[in-house]
């Protein structure tokens, strides 16, 4: 318990130490890099908008079946 309670602090003052102590990257981003980083962002809220709507479907035709009124004539 003891152990665990010290790897707990250990790891969040590592955490802490290097975000800390980062150095600036002097990265470049092109173009194209700002094309895929867009297509995934877009590709993702795709996703799970389709999820969604598919499930709420699923939920919809359920309760649908449940109250689906007889028609015999």
């Amino acid at each position: 318990m003891i152990k665990l309670v010290f790897m707990k602090k250990f790891y969040f003052i590592l955490i802490i130490y290097f975000f800390s102590f980062t150095n600036f990257a002097h990265a470049y981003l092109d173009p194209g890099t700002g094309s895929i980083i867009l297509q995934a962002l877009l590709g993702a809220i795709a996703a799970v908008t389709s999820y969604f709507v598919f499930g709420w479907n699923k939920v919809k035709n359920f309760f649908k079946k449940i109250f689906k009124k007889n028609k015999t004539k």
